[in-house]
């Protein structure tokens, strides 16, 4: 029988069966209870009901992708694993780089501790973009939808993945490029049956569409399809999400944007300070860069900023109409859990209804074709944590994160034996 294994101070238990971890991208409670409710998710409908264990978890800051596939993979937060955002400001090279390179992850995964241990792991993911990270250290099979064509026995630990999986590459912004992951997780689980998969998808349709709408309860009914398969081939399965999504418009379906570099250089001129969307990625056509959560670096001579000036900007943008917070760097690290290096002097958070951008002309909204949805903000850090299982004892109230989703499968799960 395999040993626990210790990974970044947590210990897990060798699965007794296949364990499946799902990160639903985008994916707040809201859109699973209105699927269920319009029928389009009976087996959803059913762990709700009774037959497994649900919660509502709290998701990393930013909440954004990358920070929190992560911290599921790794079980603890940025400031421990070091990825913080989709893309982030090196102060060192002065350069705007996006956060997918292994070397900048600090800490091994749970997936490559496990295969290191013998374990079958494969990763799926909807996007290129995290197949790297998630695969950081791993042996196994690793792949994103996005480019299933593109997979090689050498690179991906799996061949012909058009072929098993029946279906063409997705259009990267589709609701096909998720529903590919979910289909080939199914098919590996027939043949290769994996002792722990990771499937990660993408967030274009709760970008576009609403809980509850025919766009967004279509979209689960295929998930639920595919989770009910996984609980019939009888591996345990948890489904969380990497952050929520609400809308940022206002009534008129305009978006309701601060563009924050435009702002601070009327204020202080051009060049004294640089405000970075750690939203931004490849694929910004359904979000147009623009989240609810942003770093400002100030230009100072010496190392650091003078506090004064500091905390005088900062009061004006705490000012400023829809902005909910605004911290310094060590607060910040503190309060969000992040790594203080990677992030900006000043770090601004903006509510419900409202995203941040840099300039005006810096952000290309034509790719818009319904009003806006986005995230990166605490108004989207609540998300669905649910078992197909039962638990072995009632744990005691706690807060609930994405990033216990392995902890739930592994050690809190009923057993077979």
């Amino acid at each position: 029988m395999q040993t626990d294994i210790t990974v970044n101070g947590r210990t897990y238990r060798w699965m007794d069966r296949p364990l499946v971890v799902v990160c639903l991208d985008g994916s707040q409670f809201e859109y699973i209870t209105a699927a269920v409710a319009a029928g389009a998710a009976p087996f959803l409908g059913g762990l709700l009901a009774g037959a497994g264990s649900c919660f509502i978890a709290d998701c990393v800051m930013p909440s954004f992708t990358n920070p929190n596939n992560l911290s599921i993979v790794t079980g603890v937060p940025p400031s421990v694993h070091g990825i913080c955002g989709n893309y982030f400001f090196d102060p060192e090279s002065g350069e705007e780089v996006m956060m997918n390179d292994p070397r900048l992850l600090r800490v091994g995964t749970i997936l490559a501790a496990f295969s290191a241990a013998g374990a079958k792991v494969a990763v799926i993911t909807a996007k290129d973009k995290l197949r790297k990270l998630l695969g950081s250290g791993m042996k196994g099979i690793c792949f994103s939808s996005e480019r299933a064509d593109q997979v090689t026995l050498a690179e991906n630990g799996i061949a012909n993945v058009l072929d098993r999986v029946g279906m063409p590459v997705p259009s990267v912004y589709s609701a096909a490029l998720s529903e590919f992951v979910f289909v080939a997780g199914v098919k590996l689980m027939e043949r290769e049956r994996p002792d722990l998969m990771y499937l990660s998808t993408t967030d274009y349709i709760q970008h576009k569409a609403a809980p509850g709408t025919p766009l967004a309860n279509d979209f689960y009914a295929m998930i639920d399809r595919n989770l009910a398969r996984l609980d019939a081939l009888g591996a345990t399965v948890v489904v969380t999400a990497d952050h929520g999504m609400n809308a940022k418009h206002g009534a008129d379906g305009q978006p309701k944007v601060i563009y924050l570099q435009d702002q601070i250089d009327a204020w202080l001129g051009q060049h004294q300070a640089r405000v970075i969307l750690p939203i931004t990625d490849p694929y910004v056509v359904h979000h147009g860069a623009l989240g609810s959560f942003a770093l400002v670096y100030l230009a100072a001579p010496a190392a650091q900023p003078a506090p004064a000036a500091q905390g005088e900007l900062a009061k004006k943008i705490a000012a400023l109409p829809g902005i909910e917070t605004v911290l310094g760097r060590a607060e910040a690290a503190a309060r969000f859990e992040l790594p203080p290096d990677r992030i900006g002097d000043l770090i601004v958070v903006s509510r419900l209804d409202t995203v941040i951008g840099t300039s005006r002309d810096r952000h290309d909204l034509s790719g818009l074709d319904v009003p806006l949805r986005s995230h990166g903000g605490t108004s989207e850090q609540k998300v669905p944590l649910l078992i197909n299982r039962g638990l072995t004892q009632q744990p005691a109230p706690r807060r609930w994160r994405n990033f216990d989703a392995f902890d739930l499968g592994l050690n809190l799960a009923t057993r077979t034996s």
